[in-house]
């Protein structure tokens, strides 16, 4: 199970879920504070802005960045859930979610994932760079790209609602 949140719901939402590994998608200089339930080499720390595009003074997700976030998740055991969150739990973190459930579950069908991700966060507006750069890594032809779009933009909020995504449907 994976379960999403902002920077502010983590200490609840591990106390809650009782997660053992943790992914963190924040820009530069934002800090976050591992719990001490979650063990450092099952925390992986992804610095990138919640970008598309380049910007002057930004760091844009890239490949290594995916690459990282599927080599995390493929180590993964799920014995335990894993905690994913961004900034607002909205954007990188809804992306992550996304692309770690089509990487461990191959066959599932990218459209009915990104509908059941709306269903599950009404204001997820997965990040665009995040899941064009999976697609390409995951070999999925432009499918993952046209699910996200299909779901379109969430509904506005400052931050996201908690939700969590079973890998298999």
């Amino acid at each position: 199970m994976i379960h999403v949140c902002s920077l502010a719901k983590i200490e609840e939402t591990v106390a809650r879920t009782g997660a053992e590994r943790m992914l963190s998608l924040l820009a530069a200089g934002t800090e976050v504070v591992r719990p001490v339930s979650i063990a450092r080499q099952n925390h992986l720390h992804l610095v990138m802005h919640d970008i598309a595009a380049a910007q002057d003074g930004m760091t844009m997700p890239g490949e290594e960045h995916v690459r990282n976030l599927l080599d995390f998740a493929r180590r993964w055991d799920r014995a335990r859930p894993m905690l994913v969150h961004c900034y607002a739990g909205i954007s990188r973190s809804t992306a992550s979610a996304y692309i770690i459930a089509a990487a461990l579950a191959p066959n599932r069908d990218e459209a009915e994932l990104a509908r059941t991700l709306r269903t599950l966060s009404p204001s997820a507006t997965p990040n665009p760079r995040l899941i064009a750069v999976a697609d390409t890594l995951l070999g999925r032809d432009g499918r993952m790209i046209a699910a996200i779009e299909a779901i379109g933009r969430g509904a506005d909020a400052f931050e996201g609602t908690p939700f969590e995504l079973k890998i298999d449907s």
